[in-house]
């Protein structure tokens, strides 16, 4: 069986001057990323999205294993530029909003069921463009739970999302060619 592992970035360096997608991980976030490295088995590629801390991250996985990173802006996070940082608990409300409205674009941010349709084709795109053995995606939060409810069948909803308080950092792992879920949400 081949595997993607679907990896959240970890822990960022929240700087409300700075745009959201070019916060980097904090010392924290790099640490976990380091340790990851140490505990994945042996992938074939490797992807990005083009935000700071996803590339960060899979720079982390693949510099020590001699391999590259490919980028791919499809696997962003879903838009949120309509409304750039956001303090916490009014992120959490948004967030809530997000996806408990998955036909609207909340304040201006990208509708879920757009941002699911994307993450999914760019998953595709992903598996198609790599060469044989598992596949490892450095993405976000937000898609991974839209991606989690896609390879469940289920509804949009925030109950995809990883575990509360895990300030990012975990994986699923899909299983191919099915594109079922082989393991859910696990910390690294």
């Amino acid at each position: 069986m081949r595997r993607l592992f679907f990896i959240t970035h970890a822990d960022v360096q929240i700087d409300p001057a700075v745009p959201v997608p070019d916060w980097g991980l904090n010392e924290t976030g790099r640490a976990r990323h380091r340790a990851l490295e140490q505990s994945l088995p042996p992938v074939g590629a490797i992807w990005s999205s083009a935000e700071q801390k996803a590339r960060e991250g899979a720079a982390l996985l693949a510099e020590p294993r001699g391999q590259t990173v490919q980028v791919l802006e499809a696997l962003g996070e879903n838009d949120r530029s309509a409304t750039g940082y956001l303090p916490g608990p009014e992120f959490e409300a948004m967030a809530d909003a997000f996806f408990a409205n998955p036909n609207d674009s909340i304040r201006g941010w990208e509708r879920a069921v757009d941002a699911q349709a994307r993450i999914i084709a760019a998953l595709q795109q992903v598996v198609a463009d790599s060469p044989a053995g598992d596949i490892a995606v450095i993405a976000h939060g937000g898609v991974g739970a839209l991606t989690r409810a896609h390879l469940l069948s289920a509804p949009i909803d925030r109950s995809h999302d990883q575990p509360p308080g895990s300030g990012g950092g975990n994986l699923l792992q899909i299983a191919l060619p099915g594109w079922g879920l082989h393991a859910d949400w696990h910390r690294f």
